[in-house]
């Protein structure tokens, strides 16, 4: 009986810590504009250049992000391991305002969102 509890004990734990160690992402809904990550922190831009250099700084790789009106920056993730490029969802909205929907992530001065749901915003 002893030996059972132990076990039951030792299985609780490890899996109290795995939860622990793994934050939950808080649901918000941020509204920025879909540009070129470099730009975003190498130009100062309030917002994208143009949408053909967004659209053409995604098809060379660059990970799209959205910048918000504060100039918070979110990085667009996804949950499933290993990790997919976001880019597909973003690039109709390339140069464009949206409003993303999803699960938020802080950490170390990083924002990273799980985008749920996206749509066009007003400009």
């Amino acid at each position: 009986m002893n030996r059972i509890f132990a076990a039951s004990a030792v299985l609780a734990l490890a899996g109290w810590l795995t939860l622990a160690a793994f934050p939950a992402g808080d649901s918000k809904t941020v509204t920025g504009w879909v540009l070129d990550s470099a730009c975003a922190f190498t130009k100062g831009l309030s917002k994208p250049i143009s949408r053909d250099c967004a659209l053409q700084c995604a098809k060379r790789g660059s990970p799209l992000v959205i910048l918000q009106d504060d100039g918070t920056i979110s990085w667009p993730i996804s949950e499933s391991m290993p990790a997919v490029s976001q880019n597909s969802r973003l690039t109709p909205f390339a140069g464009k305002r949206v409003t993303a929907s999803g699960k938020v992530y802080n950490r170390g001065g990083s924002t990273a969102i799980v985008i749920e749901k996206l749509d066009a915003a007003k400009e």
